[in-house]
């Protein structure tokens, strides 16, 4: 409880104004980050409450963070989505490791895969298609969408299985693959939408491994940092995973080149707010991987 104490802390001496937006959702902060049983409600917690009401009426106008701050959370009765995401949209992150001898025609083959599917109309869409040139070599990363959530991807899977044409394509696509694996995210509500790219691009993803109990802790954070690293439109999509393995946070990013991605960062560092978004979002990260990604001739995120 004192570690969490103490990341509370550090989150009111980001703005003068977060103290009072912060008060309301203290509660929720030692529910998510200690797991701890649901308690009946005292007088602190009352006022508590009583705070963040009068913050509310003077932040109404206010944008995702004052949403999220303002928001008075039963304890116990809140998921990190609801919370986190306010979008329907479910996203599906696939990683394919390819045995190195078989990447063109494995390329060749999700793409055919893919044009069929579009044509098909199964309620998918197949955003972005990438292999790894630095991190993970030999390795394809999809990215997929559902717009009406976890019923339109069951539907979409379904029809995988049940269409003859496009299960033979799925079997045949196992003999080119060391591995495969999946994670389904939502989206981070303070991230811009994600739209299609054009012209000769690189991508950046990386991913977070956050400890257990801080998602919402890091949702605040990047909440206010966000747009220190948008300035050029590089901020493509944030995720957190909800199946699959857990705890996981995935920020893509979109640069002309390699010495436009270090410009970029090296100016972020250059606007005041950064350096605190880094400190105080650091000591919730226990692993973290970052791929630079080279898009497929048929992805839509070029």
């Amino acid at each position: 409880m004192a570690a969490v104490k103490m990341r509370i802390n550090r989150l009111l001496s980001f703005s003068p104004k977060a103290s009072n937006l912060l008060a309301a959702t203290s509660k929720s902060f030692r529910y998510f980050a200690s797991d701890a049983a649901h308690k009946p409600s005292t007088k602190e917690d009352k006022g508590d409450a009583d705070d963040g009401h009068k913050a509310e009426k003077s932040e109404s106008s206010g944008g995702w963070l004052s949403r999220l701050l303002l928001r008075k959370i039963e304890t116990g009765h809140v998921s990190h989505e609801s919370v986190l995401s306010h979008r329907d949209t479910v996203y599906e992150l696939q990683f394919d490791a390819v045995k190195p001898e078989y990447m063109d025609e494995y390329q060749e083959e999700f793409g055919r895969f893919a044009k069929m599917l579009s044509a098909a109309g199964s309620g998918g869409s197949l955003i972005g298609s990438w292999t790894v040139e630095i991190g993970e070599l030999d390795e394809a990363v999809h990215l997929w969408q559902f717009p009406d959530g976890y019923t339109q991807m069951t539907e979409h899977k379904s029809f995988l299985c049940k269409e003859k044409d496009f299960a033979n394509i799925i079997e045949k696509r196992k003999q080119f693959l060391r591995s495969s694996k999946n994670q389904v995210m939502s989206a981070f509500s303070y991230w811009p939408e994600l739209k299609e790219r054009d012209g000769r691009n690189i991508y950046e993803l990386r991913s977070y491994v956050l400890k257990p109990g801080t998602m919402i802790e890091w949702g605040i954070n990047w909440a206010r940092a966000i747009k220190y690293r948008n300035e050029d439109d590089e901020a493509v999509g944030g995720f957190f995973s909800q199946i699959g393995d857990q705890n996981f946070v995935h920020h893509l990013w979109v640069y002309k080149s390699l010495q436009d991605r270090l410009e970029s960062r090296e100016s972020a560092w250059r606007n005041p707010g950064w350096d605190k978004c880094v400190a105080h979002t650091v000591p919730l990260v226990r692993h973290m991987t970052s791929r630079i990604l080279i898009p497929t001739h048929f992805s839509r995120l070029q």
